[in-house]
């Protein structure tokens, strides 16, 4: 996203996919994503005094910047925050639906109750039990049928706590960029190689790259910092973990921090009890889950919780690197063939990798990938 220009202008070229990160990559990220939380930190400030408003709403490409984001309800003048789940490009079909229908037709406007109207922002297609056994009874694929709800979450929930990779398919898929628990990759946050098992088997994408935790809401508070009457149901704050959870670095990790120019090896070093989605500086991208806009995750976390004594399990978006998020139970199956996960839940229906009668070949798997690349 950068040219010629810009790399003579910091010193150096272009960082090439895969290649080591440098200190210079990390100080450069560092530099831009500081000058952009003080810009929309003054620009926020000067909202405020000009409009003595205790509430803001955020939309554009920038606000998906969730670090900011975190830093703007923390040090920002406002109360709370809420900040539109599709706010890049996509979400330039919400715009132009309502300008038409507001602005063009002159519709009033209204607000449903003091909820969020946005529908915990799954508004995609939906596909229902009938639909997925069709599938899976065409296709001859080997699968379980779960009739009750509570049975099908004891069984992910021991599969989660054996440190299997989950894909989890359920419901109407989200509108947005962020898996939010409807099309979503599922793991054990406790598991200190769970982040490295993600993305080198199941994203295909360098091992630094944290993932995101999703919590119960109303358990938020005592995991990561952030106020109880505060909530982050589309993934869009950062939080640091609590140092209640964090743990307590030897003096050769501690070495290792400071010293190793591999940011790699800083990341695999645990810092909390919850280190597959904790970064190296104690941050996470949270998620909180509530029982009206996603119920049958929250009781699967709420099912988690109660064996394991965690209500946070990792959550990232069900694709690989470069492809689009999957939408239908035939593109869930492909990725979920195409890569290591363990097993994959469609709606009642839950697939074991190791009783499908065979894999992707590499060759086959390569093809897969390779309609996902940009020319």
């Amino acid at each position: 996203m950068t040219n010629s220009a810009f790399s003579r202008l910091i010193g150096f070229e272009a960082r090439q996919p895969e290649s080591r990160l440098e200190q210079c990559h990390m100080d450069l990220a560092a530099s831009v994503q500081e000058v952009t939380e003080r810009i929309v930190l003054a620009i926020a400030q000067h909202i405020h005094r000009s409009t003595g408003l205790k509430h803001l709403v955020l939309a554009g490409g920038v606000a998906l910047n969730c670090v900011a984001n975190g830093k703007l309800l923390r040090q920002g003048p406002f109360e709370d925050i809420w900040i539109q789940p599709a706010s890049g490009d996509a979400g330039g079909a919400l715009g132009a639906a309502l300008f038409t229908w507001h602005q063009l037709l002159s519709q009033p406007r209204y607000v449903e109750g003091q909820g969020d109207s946005q529908r915990g922002s799954l508004l995609g297609p939906a596909y229902n039990s009938a639909e997925i056994a069709s599938f899976l009874t065409a296709e001859k694929i080997p699968h379980h049928h779960y009739d009750h709800e509570e049975a099908l979450l004891h069984r992910v929930t021991n599969l989660l706590l054996n440190e299997k990779v989950v894909g989890w398919f359920q419901g109407r898929m989200e509108y947005g960029p962020r898996a939010l628990g409807s099309r979503s990759i599922l793991g054990d946050p406790r598991s200190p190689k769970m982040q490295s098992i993600m993305n080198l088997k199941i994203k295909y994408r360098e091992s630094f790259r944290p993932f995101a935790p999703i919590v119960l809401r109303e358990e938020a508070s005592q995991w990561f910092q952030i106020s109880p009457e505060h909530e982050s149901p589309y993934m869009l704050l950062v939080a640091e973990v609590n140092p209640t959870q964090r743990l307590s670095l030897s003096s050769t990790q501690q070495s290792v921090m400071r010293q190793s120019i591999d940011l790699c090896e800083r990341v695999n070093i645990a810092r909390s009890t919850i280190p597959a989605v904790t970064h190296v500086d104690h941050s996470a991208r949270l998620q909180t889950v509530d029982s009206q806009r996603n119920p049958r995750l929250y009781r699967l976390l709420s099912t988690f919780h109660q064996q394991s004594g965690c209500p946070v399990l990792v959550n990232t978006s069900f694709n690989v690197r470069g492809e689009p998020i999957v939408c239908t139970p035939q593109d869930a199956y492909r990725c979920f063939m195409a890569t290591e996960m363990d097993a994959l839940v469609l709606g009642e229906y839950v697939i074991l990798k190791n009783e499908q009668p065979k894999s992707l070949s590499n060759q086959e798997h390569a093809q897969h990938l390779a309609n996902f690349e940009l020319d």
